[in-house]
């Protein structure tokens, strides 16, 4: 059943994984070129130190003592000079797959950086981070382990193969034969093997994410008693790995007992055949006495090469993975529009390459448009699914300086309205203009650096306190982080802290509360100091002390800003010069408090009940 369950899935594109792999490694073709002749040199030395075997023992039976000792002194330099290029090719080997592994990660984290925000929203985290554990770890054996390993015992059977045929060239076609059937049975149950290690790097991932989920949301498990149901899961998503685990060493662990087997039943043949040719004088003692040693050591490298088969199976299967990812389509920005700072001389402003807290969006023909903040949307429809709109027809504008709030229920399409802005998705039908600029226009990261946004889940990076606050500017000097944090009103509980501004964050911040997350956020988004805002329910999930604490620090942040509003509580936006009343991806109603509580209509309801219930 196990083997029904997984051998269907086999891994996709393997020549081109192999051939993404050999363009890495081939990025450090010295270093290998270095290896594959230190390995051959090993494997040759290994040979002709075997072949020794039958001057020595020829002469011995000869009575030629003096041959006999140049012989000895000549096999034991032979086999010096391949110890020497073993542990010249092992130590290059190590700092040549270092290199690879490096790039490999390097490579697939800038890549991660430049994927869609929709990547992240439909991959678990644990997932991903297997990715660059389990699956590079994958490869790192293979290249530690495999690469000279390979080509050493090719040369080896190849080599034994010839050296066999030049001793005795009869007794070599009961070896030829015997070759065939260890080399039929590799690749028989290579192939049988192949397709459970890519199911296990598949469920070696699933299970990763599942332990990343329970660990974050632990403190969720306990409050609602699930610690049985939890394990209950983990441990069906364990038996999945178990089996598939079991369905790939299966397999690959019985190469090496077969090719044993066939290889004892080999040399017992060709002895007996070997020992009827002597006393009939077709071959001499020497030459059998090499010859069966060669034969009884031409298992070792079909045992190794095959070994070495089950780690490449593994390293491709984990390739695979982390190549598929590297090989999604980035985000794609077409925007020409960049942003740049400016001074004014003589009424006119010009491109400066100095910081003058003056910013103009830079068209691609040269021309200069100030940047004034000022966001229209213009008949937008939008949804994540094809057939399935959050956004219908919304048309608004927020003025420089304007505070525009969006109020409504769960999955009215709040949120997705401010991802428009800073083009985590983009419209599919209508537009967003900025200052008088498609925003599709504008380069991302420049459009991304205009804006300040404060979540209501705050993300806090280990670090210290002023690392957190810097993130929103990595150049913000000391002296701007302490201003950040005073116009937050952050400033005071971080100096309260045992190292203040020092004060080391981990675990997101779990040393801190809700309230004090959420006030550093404020600061990181204050020091970015940008002409737009964005006010994601920042203070939904903290006591109203708090929240009047948090409103103070952003009523200083928002002071001359367009600011954008997603509110939980009605309260924070009696202030807005605009609210829109969002239903079912549309605007039912928009106006500002007072105009929408004498429209007696769906704000006015959501505004009195949220005091009925408060």
């Amino acid at each position: 059943m196990a083997m029904k369950q997984y051998s269907s899935k086999r891994p996709e594109n393997l020549w081109n994984t192999l051939r993404m792999l050999l363009s890495y490694m081939g990025r450090h073709k010295f270093m290998l070129l270095a290896v594959a002749g230190l390995v051959s040199v090993s494997a040759v030395a290994n040979l002709l130190g075997t072949y020794m075997i039958r001057p020595i023992v020829n002469h011995l039976a000869a009575g030629d003592a003096g041959l006999l000792a140049d012989g000895v002194i000549i096999t034991a330099l032979i086999f010096a000079t391949g110890a020497l290029a073993a542990w010249g090719y092992t130590q290059t080997m190590v700092k040549a797959a270092q290199q690879v592994l490096y790039d490999i990660r390097r490579d697939l984290y800038a890549h991660l950086q430049t994927l869609p925000l929709r990547f992240f929203d439909s991959r678990r985290h644990g997932d991903i981070m297997s990715l660059f554990t389990n699956d590079v770890d994958t490869i790192s054996d293979a290249l530690n382990n495999s690469f000279a390993m390979a080509i050493q015992s090719f040369i080896q059977m190849a080599g034994t193969l010839l050296v066999l045929f030049v001793l005795n060239w009869k007794l070599s076609l009961v070896v030829t034969v015997c070759y065939g059937a260890m080399f039929w049975y590799i690749r028989f149950s290579g192939a049988r093997s192949k397709s459970y290690y890519q199911s296990q790097q598949e469920h070696l991932g699933d299970l990763d994410g599942y332990i990343e989920e329970m660990v974050s949301g632990q403190k969720v498990v306990k409050v609602f008693n699930h610690e049985g149901a939890s394990l209950e899961t983990f441990r069906e998503k364990n038996e999945a790995l178990r089996k598939a685990g079991t369905g790939a060493q299966s397999y690959a662990a019985t190469m090496v007992p077969a090719v044993v087997s066939i290889s004892y039943i080999n040399y017992a043949v060709v002895a007996v055949l070997g020992g009827v040719m002597a006393l009939n004088g077709q071959i001499d003692i020497g030459s059998l006495a090499s010859y069966l040693v060669f034969v009884r050591q031409a298992a070792m490298p079909i045992n190794q090469f095959t070994q070495q088969s089950n780690f490449l199976l593994a390293a491709l299967a984990g390739a695979e993975r982390v190549f598929s990812v590297m090989q999604l389509e980035p985000e794609e920005d077409e925007g020409q529009v960049d942003l740049v700072h400016v001074r004014t001389v003589n009424g006119k402003m010009q491109e400066s390459a100095a910081k003058t807290g003056q910013w103009a969006w830079r068209k691609p023909d040269g021309s200069l448009v100030p940047l004034r903040g000022d966001v229209r949307f213009l008949n937008v429809d939008f949804g994540y699914e094809p057939g399935h709109p959050i956004l219908k027809n919304i048309s608004l504008y927020a003025k420089p300086g304007q505070k525009i709030a969006f109020v409504g229920a769960t999955g009215a399409g709040k949120t997705t309205i401010t991802n428009l802005i800073n083009r985590f998705y983009e419209v599919q039908h209508g537009a967003v203009i900025y200052d008088g600029i498609d925003v599709r226009q504008m380069k991302k990261n420049a459009l991304r650096r205009s804006l300040g946004i404060v979540l209501q889940d705050t993300h806090l990076f280990t670090g210290t306190i002023a690392d957190n606050i810097r993130f929103g500017r990595l150049d913000a000097t000391q002296e701007e982080i302490v201003e950040a944090a005073k116009i937050a009103n952050a400033d005071s509980f971080i100096r309260r802290l045992p190292n203040g501004y020092d004060t080391m964050v981990t675990s997101d911040g779990a040393n801190l509360s809700q309230g004090q997350r959420q006030l550093l956020a404020i600061a990181r988004a204050a020091v970015a100091d940008p002409p737009v805002l964005i006010l994601d329910e920042a203070t939904s999930s903290v006591d109203t002390r708090t929240e009047a604490l948090i409103e103070k620090g952003m009523d200083q942040l928002m002071e001359g800003r367009t600011v954008f509003v997603i509110a939980h509580r009605l309260s924070t936006v009696r202030n807005a010069n605009a609210i829109m009343v969002l239903e079912k991806g549309e605007i039912a109603e928009r106006g500002d408090h007072e105009d929408l509580l004498r429209q007696k209509g769906k704000y006015h309801q959501l505004y009195y009940g949220m005091f009925e219930l408060s």
